[in-house]
């Protein structure tokens, strides 16, 4: 197995950017990444690393995948993957499309967003049993626009996922190092590096057309018109990012969104 290339650097200081801005990693943090197997996490991973190698702090990075059984999900490359790359590895699997069935008829019932709590549950659980202190995710820029539209358009709420959050129980801080991150970063890197990404990774949201890949569509489309659109977006969200390091205001805390 040929290990990855560096990441490059336009990543390393997004992502860098990021962490420090929002006071991410600190001293003798342990971080477990919630790693689906695409494109986004397993960049991560890779940026973690590196940081992990030349940062001024010293931190520890797991990985986890929680296997939903969901047929054509197929993870089992990553575990030689993760083994070849020596880092801690906690694979755990539970049929949640059988649970999701079970609330299918109820109103509003959502499979993506009961698929992203069973997940939160069973990384939290995990954490807190192997030893980690911080939860990182994969959301990216185009991630957060997509969500800040849906809740603007559909909710008339503005609101976003947060770069960083401690959860309601107080143990656990949730972070997002790709916040500055755009989707293309991370699929020119998986292509470059071979990252052995997994195909269709949530099966049953690319089965049908969904709310987001709309959002997504629409973005890709004016950023065609306007350049700067994706700037502009994300100097809107700051205030609902969640406050950066320096800042006095609160912007409260939101565990409600999905991994």
């Amino acid at each position: 197995m040929n290990l990855p290339l560096k990441p490059p650097k336009s990543l390393l200081r997004s992502v860098g950017k990021a962490i420090g801005d929002y006071g991410m990693i600190r001293e003798g943090d342990r971080v477990l990444l919630g790693l689906s197997g695409g494109k986004d996490s397993l960049s991560l991973l890779h940026v973690l690393r590196q940081l992990q190698r030349h940062a001024p702090i010293r931190f520890d990075v797991g990985a986890i995948t929680v296997d939903p059984e969901i047929p054509g999900f197929d993870p089992a490359v990553l575990k030689p993957y993760l083994t070849e790359l020596g880092v801690p590895y906690f694979y755990q699997s539970q049929g949640i499309m059988d649970d999701a069935l079970k609330h299918a008829d109820e109103p509003s019932f959502s499979f993506c967003a009961f698929c992203a709590r069973m997940k939160r549950g069973i990384i939290y659980s995990t954490a807190r049993r192997e030893g980690y202190n911080v939860i990182a995710l994969g959301q990216h820029l185009d991630d957060l626009a997509e969500s800040f539209l849906m809740s603007a358009m559909h909710r008339g709420q503005l609101r976003t996922m947060k770069a960083h959050y401690t959860i309601d129980a107080g143990d656990l801080r949730v972070i997002r190092p790709l916040v500055y991150v755009r989707e293309r970063q991370t699929a020119a890197f998986a292509q470059e590096a071979q990252l052995p990404v997994v195909p269709e990774n949530c099966p049953a949201c690319f089965g049908m057309p969904t709310e987001r890949e709309h959002m997504n569509q629409l973005l890709l489309a004016e950023e065609q018109r306007y350049k700067h659109l994706f700037k502009n977006l994300l100097a809107t969200m700051r205030p609902l990012m969640g406050d950066r390091v320096g800042d006095t205001t609160d912007s409260g805390e939101d565990d409600s969104d999905g991994m």
